[in-house]
């Protein structure tokens, strides 16, 4: 189900001057954009479930972009990161990119590269939430299955026939076929492969 919420550009720098030219520049392209001048005060005023993507200067003063990066899942937020530095070097970029960040770009950098950069984020934020959503409508679709159907998918996923299914529950295959038949039509699935896939996500077997 697509967010409620407008994607968001978060832009989170000390330097006015760059959040000013950052905010003008990104809103020119049609992005809503919200800007604070420290890590902490973007940490504290996010709202929670936003989809969008942050641009964020590792250098600042109280917690850097970096920590604060460290910091995103405490608060809930699971948003793609761009990092900017007016200060790069080889050390923060690659310690930017282990934790996640989607790029490190050094100022001044290329406005167009910039905005590359941001629609690549937000199209893999939508991406992330469509999973996210998907895996969320499986689990409560394979919530919904009795215990007997949920027996049932453990085994089809297996591999099992529906004799060796019948055999190892210790019912008759004529029941073991209704109950796969109605498993199936609860998962939403077409085929065993689909069944599988679906498994695999759960975690009810392992890939």
């Amino acid at each position: 189900m697509p967010n409620a919420m407008p994607e968001t550009l978060y832009v989170v720098d000390d330097d006015a001057d760059v959040r000013d030219s950052l905010q003008w520049l990104l809103e020119s392209v049609g992005l809503h954009v919200i800007s604070y001048d420290t890590a902490l005060a973007f940490l504290q005023g996010y709202t929670a479930g936003a989809c969008g993507c942050i641009v964020m200067d590792v250098r600042m003063p109280g917690l850097s972009g970096i920590n604060a990066q460290k910091q995103l899942p405490d608060y809930g937020i699971d948003l793609p990161v761009i990092m900017i530095s007016a200060h790069g070097n080889i050390d923060m970029a690659v310690t930017a990119m282990t934790q996640g960040a989607v790029t490190f770009l050094q100022k001044p950098f290329d406005d167009q590269a910039l905005i590359d950069h941001v629609q690549h984020a937000l199209e893999k934020d939508r991406a992330h939430r469509l999973r996210q959503g998907a895996l969320s409508g499986r689990k409560q679709r394979y919530e919904s299955l009795t215990k007997r159907e949920r027996q049932v998918f453990e085994q089809v996923v297996a591999g099992l026939s529906n004799q060796e299914i019948a055999d190892k529950l210790g019912i008759n295959r004529k029941t073991v076929e209704g109950h796969r038949a109605n498993m199936l039509a609860k998962m939403a699935v077409g085929s065993l492969a689909e069944l599988v896939q679906a498994a695999v996500s759960l975690g009810v077997v392992s890939s």
